[in-house]
């Protein structure tokens, strides 16, 4: 297969007669052939919903909160501390890239 050639799958739907024909209409109002105009309206619909789904919304309260969070930390707790105890002494001893031990 040559760097030019795209591989390509194939999506099919069964439709009733009467949404065949208001697809095409849609289509040949927009100027395209029914497969672009499908192809497209999904695409469109499937970035929207996967935007739609990355995106973490806050209201304005909650947007407040969360940037108090992070301009007044809370102090390290005991679990944190020993962590950071534990990672320092990983890095110390060059052990940074090897799996952590577990405590028990």
């Amino acid at each position: 297969m040559s760097a030019a050639t795209e591989e390509r799958g194939r999506i099919t739907a069964r439709v009733s007669s009467l949404v065949a024909e208001k697809l095409q209409e849609a289509a040949d109002l927009s100027g395209a052939t029914l497969n672009q105009f499908l192809v497209q309206a999904a695409l469109e619909k499937a970035e929207k919903i996967i935007d739609q789904e990355r995106t973490i919304r806050f209201s304005q309260e909650d947007a407040a909160m969360f940037i108090s969070a992070l301009d007044n930390p809370s102090p390290p707790n005991k679990a944190l501390s020993k962590a950071y105890a534990r990672y320092k002494n990983r890095i110390s001893n060059g052990l940074y890239n090897q799996p952590a031990e577990r405590d028990a």
